[in-house]
């Protein structure tokens, strides 16, 4: 089935530079072009595409207005275009809090080494982001900055997940559905780290502003994100949560009740013994696909707290965070994953639970309440 898409740009050329690339996949179809947000919103009422690549700074209406508009009259899956700049980062961070499910950069080779790599990036982004609509179009629209996207399954892919389920049954640490009420397991912790990419920033931002001021523990947090965006992120996420956030530097002690944000282009480590842990932050490495690196920084987690980790994994594309909660896992510490249902992009979750590695199956609504339960806080 060919996947219809709207592309939404003031820019002639970069309409048709998206279209062509867009139009190179068998399996996406351009089937119209938009010049500025009125007309957006306008078109996908009337052809209902099934992803829309959105620019933000257009005449007549920008995208973020748009976006508003689109997941009120007609909610589908949108894919922002923003530039790597600090006022990008801030607009991008609206468009996702109006409704927006991923971005990426305007200039392609920020995101790419090669044009190959930026035109399988942006189909492929488009593919995965494209699957949320179905749950868009059949639910009621909420604030994003306020839940989350959910999932209905198309048989096929019931059938996956059944297959997987199966899978999970079979393995020697079986994923728990969430049950109604939560337990607390009575173990002790010393940190959370949480794993984020697709989806991750409106994930973050509903499970972080739940937690309360005395918080107890210290919190790292690694998200797939460009390097001018983390401090625009981290400032967003302090102004909304209780706890303190802030984009991690190095060398800095990690204190409880305060989050630390891995900066983009970098890779971040915690150095020293627990109690007395410091941030380590490295270059990010030419062979490294992603800067940070959930892996890098849950396997360092492990090396300095050994079984006091309470960590967990939650949307985004591929499996990053698989082999730091093995490391974690293999250490006595807990790995807990967000459920398919709430994730913008089932793969990094799905990653530690096909293998056995996490042990609950967390929906994105109830994760700060399962922290709270955990640690003795409700």
């Amino acid at each position: 089935m060919t996947l219809k898409v709207l592309v939404v740009d003031d820019s002639s050329f970069f309409r048709r530079r998206v279209s062509e690339i867009i139009n190179g996949d068998p399996r996406l179809e351009v089937v119209d072009c938009a010049v500025n947000g009125k007309e957006a919103i306008d078109k996908t009422v009337k052809l209902k595409p099934d992803v829309i690549t959105m620019d933000i700074e257009m005449p007549v209406m920008d995208g973020i207005t748009s976006v508003r508009e689109i997941m009120r009259r007609q909610p589908t899956p949108i894919l922002m275009f923003s530039s790597l700049t600090h006022e990008g980062a801030k607009a991008t961070l609206d468009a996702l809090d109006a409704g927006a499910l991923d971005f990426l950069p305007k200039k392609f080779e920020d995101i790419a080494c090669n044009r190959d790599e930026a035109v399988s990036l942006l189909q492929n982004r488009v593919k995965e982001i494209a699957r949320k609509g179905i749950f868009l179009r059949r639910s009621p629209v909420l604030s994003p900055a306020k839940s989350t996207a959910t999932t209905l399954e198309k048989p096929d892919s019931l059938k996956k997940r059944h297959s997987l389920t199966e899978k999970i049954k079979q393995s020697k640490t079986p994923v728990q559905r969430a049950p109604s009420v939560f337990k607390a397991t009575g173990k002790r912790y010393q940190l959370l780290a949480i794993g984020t990419s697709t989806g991750g920033p409106v994930a973050l931002q509903k499970v972080l502003s739940a937690l309360p001021a005395n918080f107890p523990l210290p919190i790292v947090l690694i998200q797939h994100m460009p390097a001018t965006f983390t401090a625009a992120f981290a400032t967003r996420l302090n102004g909304l949560c209780n706890i303190t956030v802030k984009e991690a530097e190095d060398g800095e002690m990690i204190r409880p009740g305060s989050a630390y944000l891995a900066p983009g282009g970098l890779q971040m480590m915690i150095d020293g013994r627990p109690g007395s842990s410091r941030i380590k932050l490295v270059d990010g490495g030419e062979r490294m696909n992603y800067k940070p690196c959930v892996d890098i920084t849950f396997g360092s987690a492990a090396k300095t707290y050994g079984n006091g980790v309470l960590s967990i994994v939650m949307t985004g594309m591929g499996a990053d965070g698989r082999e730091g909660a093995r490391m974690l896992k293999s250490a006595g510490s807990t790995v807990w994953a967000q459920d398919a249902d709430s994730c913008v992009v089932y793969g990094m979750p799905q990653a530690v639970a096909k293998e056995g590695i996490s042990t609950e199956d967390l929906p994105l609504s109830r994760i700060a309440e399962r922290i709270k339960v955990e640690l003795n806080l409700v």
